[in-house]
């Protein structure tokens, strides 16, 4: 499980529930997306302008949830999902 939302102050945040939630493959894919760890937050991070945070998070949650992950968004990034 992840929790992926923005972050004012590192962008875009991708935070793993548990240790194993971190396999190679989700690993490969953050990174792919310009995501680097954060040892001090025990999470993914990536800097992003505001005006984009939220649909960018939209993209990282939907990527995580093909790997089969369940991931956790604020209202806002869970209605930029919905198709227009």
């Amino acid at each position: 499980m992840y929790l992926v939302t923005p972050d004012p102050e590192r962008g875009i945040v991708a935070a793993p529930r548990a240790p194993e939630d971190l396999t190679a493959e989700t690993e490969q894919a953050l990174t792919a997306r310009g995501f680097i760890w954060d040892d001090r937050i025990e999470a993914h991070v990536r800097l992003t302008p505001a005006s984009e945070a939220t649909s960018t998070a939209a993209a990282v949650a939907a990527e995580l949830r093909s790997l089969g992950h369940y991931v956790i968004t604020p209202a806002a990034v869970a209605l930029a999902q919905l198709p227009t």
